[in-house]
């Protein structure tokens, strides 16, 4: 998978290298600890997902900018302010691996790093004009706090509809992404309706990589995240809400007592992942991933061709394709 990334890569390989070096001068400060700690962010990056989709989508839109490396550059600079607290608010160590940043310099650091990383972002946009930028972003950001606000409300009842699962998952997830696609065509100098069509790729692409990420839930491939931790957390994601829709009112009593009541018990975690399995809950969400992953290639369709559109269609294969 790595070399298909590397492949997917190579029509914006120098942009990236560029982007990496100019998004460190973005994070630097005048605080000593403030840049120990933003070098180890930096250092411990994954896949760089984001900032291709910009990219690509830039180049695809009519040619990357210098402010297609700013608005990379402010969404890595928001997302990661978010991933940062998420860890505070998760009291998680961890996070793809390494120690989180509350893990070592503890809660208060964090934060503060956070919020750093929130404002750096914010004056990077300010400071050049980019407010059509800031504008798509914020709003990207926005969705993220009332996606996940809703997820915690609807797992204490764990009363989550297919229609509100896609409301999460488009807030939660697929809006980072269409705001990637939105702000690469918007510093192409693309029209409204281009940058809309680009959002709304980006969007069909982020539904289809949640969902992607919920199947891994059911030990469908060896992934990073451990086996049935959405079902210990009371999520209810899609292979789970369409087997419990197609449950009698008995079964489906039954499971939900099981997943609010012992969900910390590996046994019963088990016996709701072969519920789930037995109930067809995960070639359903097969079905439905792929549907969005069509819609998106027929948006995608409409732009002219280039190695970028070949890039950008073989990055969306990849979302669905991986193995974690």
């Amino acid at each position: 998978m790595k070399q298909d990334l590397q492949q997917i890569q190579a029509p914006i390989a120098s942009e990236m290298a560029d982007f990496e070096k100019k998004f460190r001068s973005f994070m630097q400060s005048k605080v000593k600890l403030l840049d120990h700690i933003t070098q180890y962010i930096v250092r411990r990056k994954g896949k760089q997902m984001r900032p291709m989709f910009v990219f690509l989508s830039s180049g695809v839109s009519g040619g990357i900018t210098e402010a297609s490396y700013r608005g990379a550059a402010l969404i890595e600079l928001l997302h990661t302010a978010t991933l940062v607290h998420d860890d505070v608010v998760d009291d998680a160590n961890y996070r793809r691996g390494f120690f989180s940043i509350n893990a070592l310099w503890k809660n208060k650091i964090a934060v503060l790093v956070g919020d750093y990383l929130l404002s750096r972002g914010l004056l990077l946009s300010v400071e050049n004009d980019d407010f059509d930028l800031l504008k798509i972003v914020s709003n990207a950001v926005r969705e993220m706090s009332e996606g996940e606000l809703l997820q915690i409300s609807k797992a204490r009842k764990l009363d989550i509809t297919e229609d509100v699962y896609y409301t999460i998952i488009r807030q939660k997830t697929a809006s980072l992404i269409s705001s990637c696609c939105a702000v690469g065509a918007a510093t192409a100098g693309a029209t409204t309706e281009a940058t809309e069509k680009m959002r709304l790729f980006g969007e069909k692409v982020g539904m289809a990589f949640q969902i992607k990420d919920d199947l891994f839930d059911y030990g469908e491939d060896v992934v990073g995240k451990p086996v049935g931790i959405d079902i210990k957390e009371k999520k209810m994601t899609l292979p789970l809400i369409y087997a419990l829709n197609q449950a009698s009112w008995l079964e489906k009593k039954k499971i939900i007592h099981m997943i609010r009541n012992g969900s910390e018990n590996k046994k019963t975690v088990n016996q709701v992942i072969d519920f789930v399995k037995a109930s067809g809950g995960l070639d359903y969400s097969q079905t439905i991933m792929n549907n969005f992953y069509e819609e998106a290639l027929a948006i995608l369709a409409d732009f002219p061709e280039s190695p970028y559109k070949s890039s950008l269609s073989a990055l969306v294969t990849y979302t669905i394709a991986r193995k974690k």
